[in-house]
């Protein structure tokens, strides 16, 4: 969890009694015990919901305490803090609040939070305050900017990068993505003559030359607060950016969790061909949206240059794709021609430059036997009824006839992956409810442990039999189109209404996010609308720590090479974003489903109390369940059982340990010298915060997570 730092014996001992404990709580080594747990008071807010989605994903503890309900336990200095073997103990490591100072005119709960913050040195996170002298601000009127920040760079300063932001490359641009929506809303100020406030992320005040706070250090009387003064959501790029660098702040670099920022892109039916989607009929022929012979196929497949570019392209980006090949559609071409594939001959000579998974021999429906003779298809039955399965002996061929191709050709292979076609096979809602009683049977037969899915349809991991599903996010550049005006005319034809030639999907279902109020244009739809939608959905997935994989189809490599703008905005967007320090991590498919398979472990240890983490001095100590990882942040030089923790990330360390149902004990390397809380000039005497709402007519945007 996070790290808090730790005061004088004198400090504890004079104070001790200001916080309510026993006469007989001076322990022999008074250096209090501080559990690795965050205390979040919420009011209900995007802010503080924000910082508690942060410390979710990671996987640090928090307790959180919401003041808009009755039922609520007050919040005193039992709640805070006890003595456990005598030892003083601080249980929160650090304390969020929705501003800097939520509650009424002198409230004994804010006397009890900052009693206990300066006994055991413990930082405050305001979420979202306004910007005053009691948070270390001047008034927002006093030449400063109260308004929106939509489109604006801020910037990380030079304490900031020196401190909790160093991971960052500098800029912090907040989001603009429609000129009809309030975005973003902030107060920029600059600190209060004789005040000890480092700003961390500033921005320009219009009209002045000067800059102003959005996020900086205040000390004050024996505390230090981390004092925000823009509003956000946990979707916003500008939160997403800095989230890691608030966390890191409140828990000096000590946290139970980790966070790590991955990008995954499998690309599926290699080898093979794709149907291309017709214009004129809005479906596409060969495939099961359109009526049995309805249009000619035109099949879309990559060339010996598509090829050769795809390598060259991961070389200049240092990132490399994962093929879900078919074996069939290479075999079946040479049959068509002669014994000759060029495709085929260009990948298998760079076939190390890959990563390959198997995708089944011929890309078969491996789910119900399916009726085409309707659109939509429905799931073909027998004269009582029952569903019609694809048999166990077909599911198995599929999987280890592709398997003994691949081996055959020299594809660097892992037996145990396998992505269906279709993801066919599992459920596919409507026509299909259940699993294919076949599939599980099917699998372990031939030793797969990882089963890709389709994220939008089933984001959570479960088994299928022996299998552990990998959900993979769809992206919304079509497997039918080859070419960009093709993209854009399938889109225009699914997102517009009926009256404007579309499929009416948006009337019918108006809660979908990518509906269009008018038809994209043919030239330059795909480039200024549909990629800067795209890239922004999968960067804010890669932002937000989301280890599951993308997915697109080898047609989007081909002819136009429609997926590269949206991979280059992903990839090109995040390193003008990160320092070099903070690289994507670019999992293959088993290691995905083990970072999901840890987390989910470990979250259910956490909500069951099954783990306990503190730190007294320079050690940390976690104890977790047998057979539970444990995951943890910790600063540079940090040791276990003598040897380096974790691996190297964002200036930290991270990683996952097994606790083989033993305590671990850390050991921090000796803390940097730090100012002492305090030092500047003492603050006003605090009294409640103003509200500081999203002013009405303002309202953060999500961005788009492909539904289909």
């Amino acid at each position: 969890m996070k790290r808090i730092l730790c005061t004088t014996v004198a400090t504890v001992g004079a104070l001790i009694a200001a916080l309510g404990l026993p006469a007989g709580a001076a322990h022999a080594d008074s250096t209090p015990r501080v559990d690795l747990r965050v205390l979040v008071v919420s009011d209900g807010g995007p802010s503080t919901d924000a910082i508690a989605a942060e410390l979710e994903v990671a996987g640090t503890p928090y307790t959180e305490i919401d003041l808009t309900r009755a039922d609520r336990p007050v919040i005193d200095a039992e709640l805070l803090a006890d003595t456990v073997d005598g030892r003083p103990r601080a249980k929160y490591q650090a304390v969020v609040l929705p501003s800097d100072n939520p509650f009424a005119a002198g409230s004994a709960e804010m006397a009890a939070l900052v009693a206990y913050e300066r006994t055991y040195s413990i930082p405050q996170v305001d979420a979202y305050t306004y910007a005053r002298p009691e948070a270390g601000l001047e008034y927002p009127v006093e030449g400063g900017y109260a308004g929106s920040l939509d489109g604006v760079r801020a910037e990380v300063t030079d304490a900031g990068l020196a401190g909790p932001f160093g991971y960052l490359d500098g800029t912090v641009p907040f989001e603009d993505n429609s000129p009809a929506v309030g975005e973003s809303y902030a107060y920029l100020s600059t600190p209060v003559a004789g005040a000890d406030f480092t700003p961390y992320v500033d921005a320009a005040i219009p009209g002045t030359s000067r800059r102003g706070s959005l996020v900086g250090e205040y000390r004050h009387d024996g505390r230090r607060e981390l004092v925000v003064t823009f509003v956000y959501n946990r979707h916003q790029q500008q939160f997403r950016l800095l989230a890691r660098g608030i966390v890191a702040w409140m828990t000096g670099g000590v946290h139970l969790g980790a966070s790590k920022n991955y990008f995954a892109v499998h690309v599926d039916d290699v080898f093979a061909a794709d149907d291309r989607w017709n214009t004129e009929l809005n479906c596409t022929p060969g495939d099961v949206d359109c009526p049995d012979g309805a249009g000619t196929p035109d099949p879309i497949r990559m060339t010996p240059a598509d090829v050769a570019h795809a390598a060259d392209w991961q070389d200049g980006h240092g990132f490399t794709l994962d093929l879900a090949y078919n074996g069939a559609g290479s075999v079946e071409h040479r049959e068509d021609n002669g014994g000759a594939d060029p495709l085929a001959d260009r990948f298998l000579a760079d076939r190390a430059e890959f990563r390959w998974i198997n995708h089944t021999y011929t890309h078969a429906f491996l789910g119900c036997e399916q009726d085409t003779t309707v659109v939509p298809w429905r799931c073909a039955t027998e004269p009582d009824g029952t569903v019609r399965w694809v048999g166990r002996d077909t599911v198995t061929d599929e999987i280890a006839t592709n398997r003994v191709w691949g081996t055959g050709v020299g594809l660097p292979l892992e037996d145990d992956e396998l992505v269906t076609g279709e993801h066919s096979g599992t459920r596919v809602l409507p026509q299909q409810t259940v699993d294919n009683p076949h599939l599980a049977p099917a699998l372990a037969d031939t030793g797969i442990a990882w089963l890709a899915s389709d994220n939008s349809r089933e984001p959570q991991q479960r088994q299928v039999g022996r299998a552990t599903t990998v959900p993979r996010h769809p992206m919304n550049v079509f497997y039918n189109a080859g070419r960009a005006a093709e993209q854009v005319d399938e889109y225009n034809w699914i997102y517009t209404s009926r009256a404007q030639g579309g499929s009416g999907i948006c009337e019918d279902n108006p809660a979908t996010s990518t509906c269009l109020t008018e038809p994209l244009d043919a030239a330059t739809g795909y480039a200024q609308y549909i990629v800067p939608l795209e890239t922004r959905t999968a960067l804010g997935h890669v932002l937000a720590g989301d280890p599951r994989p993308h997915f697109i189809h080898q047609s989007n490599l081909a002819e136009d090479r429609i997926a590269y703008p949206v991979l280059d905005g992903v990839l090109d967007g995040y390193a003008a974003l990160f320092a070099a320090d903070t690289p994507l991590v670019n999992p293959r498919m088993k290691e995905i489903g083990a970072e999901l398979q840890r987390r989910a472990a470990w979250r259910s240890a956490l909500g069951e109390g099954r783990v306990t983490a503190y730190r007294i001095g320079e050690t940390v100590t976690v104890e977790a369940p047998d057979g539970v990882a444990v995951t943890a942040t910790m600063p540079a030089g940090t040791t276990l059982a003598g040897a380096a923790f974790g691996e190297p990330y964002a200036g930290g360390r991270s990683g996952w340990t097994p606790s083989a149902g033993a305590p671990l004990a850390l050991a921090l390397p000796s803390s940097p010298a730090s100012a002492p809380a305090g030092t500047g000039a003492p603050a006003p005497v605090t009294g409640p915060a103003p509200d500081t709402p999203v002013p009405a007519g303002a309202r953060e945007q999500v961005p788009y997570a492909p539904a289909t």
